[in-house]
């Protein structure tokens, strides 16, 4: 199996310098961009494996950047992480609303940003095979290899955060789950997010899913469940 190929979008030749050395010696292999153009010229020259991110980028910032990305239909599944100074939670909030994978905030050590990458390629939703596992509940389905959500026949458009609660919530069907239990199928990690921002993005659900998002039922004081109400769930 050949190393995985990871763009980094970066501006600080220093900064970029320094990560590709550290991600060469971790095993990755690296191209570089200095702005979202040069990326997404890159981009249809090369496929790559994960994109490594910054926001404050000459020209369009990197969020214009991810939401591209997200709507381009040849890369819109490649994994993004977000590797910028911008910490405050609104920030963090609207990366993962475009699509992002993580968020790496500078300061960073070269070890923390190393497993990072390591944790998101684990779960790239890329990664087919002969085993297709797909979601169902009435007429609502989820094809979690092909990440796509129809309903009705109808695909939906939903957010990365908004696809993985609601795979959770299939997935454990019937079941209370925790705001925190919530927060660790959507990102895999502990991080300083407040976890009622499940809620927002619940509520968005929701109201994306219509009718069917009346199942999705809040659990006083815990969270949430999807109700069963005699639909099935399984894999193909």
């Amino acid at each position: 199996m050949s190393d995985p190929l990871l763009l980094v979008v970066e501006d600080d030749r220093n900064l970029a310098k320094l990560v590709g050395f550290n991600l060469e010696k971790a095993g990755y292999k690296c191209l570089f961009s200095e702005n979202g153009e040069d990326a997404f010229d890159q981009l249809s020259r090369r496929s790559f494996d994960l994109v490594l991110l910054d926001v404050m980028l000459p020209g369009i910032d990197g969020f214009e950047v991810c939401r591209k990305i997200r709507q381009h239909q040849i890369y819109k599944d490649i994994p993004i992480i977000m590797l910028t100074a911008k910490g405050e939670e609104i920030d963090k909030i609207l990366g993962f609303e475009l699509g992002i994978d993580d968020y790496v905030v500078k300061p960073f050590s070269p070890r923390e940003l190393t497993l990072r990458i390591r944790a998101v390629l684990k779960r790239d939703r890329r990664q087919g095979g002969v085993f297709r596992e797909a979601l169902k509940a009435g007429g609502l389905e989820v094809d979690i290899a092909r990440h796509s959500v129809t309903l009705d026949g109808q695909e939906l458009v939903l957010t990365l955060m908004e696809f993985k609660l609601l795979v959770a919530l299939l997935k454990r069907k019937g079941q209370a789950q925790s705001r925190e239990m919530l927060l660790s199928d959507v990102w895999d990690v502990d991080r300083s997010i407040n976890t009622r921002t499940i809620d927002t993005h619940i509520t968005r659900l929701r109201e994306k899913l219509g009718e069917t998002g009346r199942q999705i039922k809040t659990v006083r004081g815990l969270g949430y469940k999807f109700d069963e109400e005699g639909d099935d769930i399984h894999a193909v």
